[in-house]
């Protein structure tokens, strides 16, 4: 089943949760956001996943983040995601003051999540109870982001060229800095013209955007 967008994918996942949460005796709270978006950290923070508190949101909601650069095959990429996602459903299920304490354990082994707490990965159990939910689920709409490539962002200007005019005639030029200060202004290619000249003013109208 194709998905729309993977809010859609990860909030059917969540849905098909709820019921494993509910036979441990802690169900979900009914108001939760899930998307795959960079943490509170940004993309340099270690964070796989963030739950946010529900007091911190203006219409009562626990916001989920899932980082979209992790590194997982593509083959095993839905089930991680799974993974993060029952983390992070764990926290507001029990509530964000509690931590990583008993109340979270309980409710995280309970899932089959394995390891440390703060840390947790997907064990035996989980994949087992997760898979159904998966095939249901569909095709995860999502592929790795790869942020330590280039980037789409301008470059900034290093080197900003100087406009030059002829106050005869108005011809206009734009030159190297280094050049006016160690050649002088250019000439105007108009006979009799002479040297032409630099206007400062002009340098912080021509400043590139930041």
């Amino acid at each position: 089943m194709e998905q729309d967008n993977r809010e859609s994918w990860l909030n059917r996942v969540a849905v098909g949760m709820a019921p494993l949460f509910d036979a441990l005796g802690t169900p979900l709270p009914d108001r939760v956001r899930v998307a795959i978006g960079f943490t509170s950290a940004g993309r340099k923070g270690k964070a796989i996943g963030e739950c946010w508190d529900n007091r911190r949101s203006a219409d009562g909601h626990f916001e989920i983040f899932i980082r979209p650069d992790l590194a997982h095959a593509p083959d095993a990429m839905a089930a991680q995601i799974a993974a993060i996602l029952a983390h992070e459903l764990v926290h507001a299920a029990v509530g964000i003051p509690a931590g990583h304490g008993k109340p979270f354990k309980r409710l995280a082994v309970g899932l089959g999540l394995v390891g440390p707490m703060r840390a947790t990965t997907p064990g035996e159990v989980f994949h087992a109870a997760v898979a159904p939910i998966l095939a249901a689920a569909g095709p995860l709409p999502h592929a790795r982001l790869d942020t330590a490539g280039e980037t789409t962002a301008p470059k900034k200007q290093t080197a900003r060229m100087l406009k030059c005019e002829c106050q005869a005639c108005g011809y206009t030029v734009r030159t190297a800095r280094k050049w006016l200060e160690t050649a002088g202004a250019p000439l105007c290619p108009i006979a009799g013209h002479g040297p032409m000249q630099h206007d400062p003013l002009d340098d912080e109208e021509d400043a590139p955007d930041e």
